[in-house]
């Protein structure tokens, strides 16, 4: 049986999981399925007679059946890789699956959170006043309104913060420098928790952000930080540290930015990966748009 040798394969030559080599079988299982037609028995397709245009039917009558995108191109890969290793088995001369590509996923648009909820939540209440409510608030503030990357603020450090020209010297992806300005009002807020640092924390550390005991902060610990403050804000599908980021994105776009200057504020190599940002801007112009009377009819 070839599945079966091939399961094998997947399993003591190339140390597939188990959960892997199960998704395989169903895959394999289902187009045998498909290509068998009304026949119900299982008696397994011969590859040696496949061609390209039945998996390409096969795949139109997965989307036809509402398979996601991504289940198809998944369903392919196990389809592709078997009959590779028929190839290599010399069980057949060719793969029929070679030149086959999967169907395009969607690009799915960043979670963000809108400007007047984030409002509510940095000018409330819901911080404590000792020196982690202010750490914690300020952490959040500074992820929303500079638009840094949760390993860039764990990084940022004391010589990095420049009060008088009010600008962070931040250190990003492949070791990349860039400047970001800040604003009056955080600098006031840095200031003050500089200032209750060094009451309370005592010890020196070359890291902005410590814990109490003067500790540099964990990925883990900005993500609970930024996690259990997200969930004040109800229908937020996704609540992490890059959910702030593409906040300030979106914020900075929605009023009025040039795309090239968040651009550079985010530290993106190029333009392509901050031009997703305009498609949320645009998104939420339409919501606008629909409350235009003429619009309801």
């Amino acid at each position: 049986m070839f599945i079966d040798s091939f399961l094998s394969y997947l399993r003591y030559e190339k140390g597939c999981s188990d959960h892997t080599i199960e998704a395989y079988r169903r895959d394999l299982l289902q187009f045998g399925v498909y290509i068998r037609g009304e026949r119900v028995d299982n008696t397994p397709f011969d590859p040696c007679v496949i061609e390209p245009e039945q998996i390409r039917q096969w795949m139109m009558t997965l989307l036809e059946h509402k398979v996601m995108p991504s289940s198809v191109r998944r369903k392919l890969v196990a389809l592709r890789t078997y009959f590779r290793f028929l190839v290599k088995q010399e069980k057949v001369e060719k793969n029929p699956v070679q030149f086959i590509q999967g169907p395009k996923l969607g690009k799915r648009l960043p979670y963000f959170v809108k400007e007047k909820e984030l409002a509510q939540l940095l000018d409330g209440d819901g911080f404590e006043d000792d020196f982690e409510g202010m750490r914690d608030r300020l952490l959040l503030e500074l992820l929303y309104e500079t638009g840094i990357r949760r390993a860039e603020l764990i990084t940022l450090r004391q010589a990095d913060v420049d009060f008088s020209g009010m600008q962070l010297k931040v250190t990003g992806k492949r070791n990349k420098q860039r400047l970001i300005p800040f604003a009056g009002r955080l600098k006031e807020m840095m200031h003050e928790y500089v200032s209750l640092r060094k009451k309370t924390v005592g010890t020196e550390n070359a890291c902005f952000f410590v814990k109490k005991n003067g500790a540099p902060l964990s990925p883990g610990i900005v993500y609970r930080i930024v996690k259990q403050a997200l969930t004040t804000i109800p229908m937020l599908a996704k609540r992490s540290p890059h959910v702030l980021r593409h906040s300030f994105a979106t914020s900075m776009l929605n009023n009025g930015a040039e795309l090239n200057a968040v651009k550079e504020l985010l530290g993106h190599s190029s333009l392509a990966s901050t031009s997703i940002y305009t498609h949320v801007a645009f998104e939420e112009l339409k919501k606008v748009y629909h409350a235009h009377p003429r619009a309801k009819k």
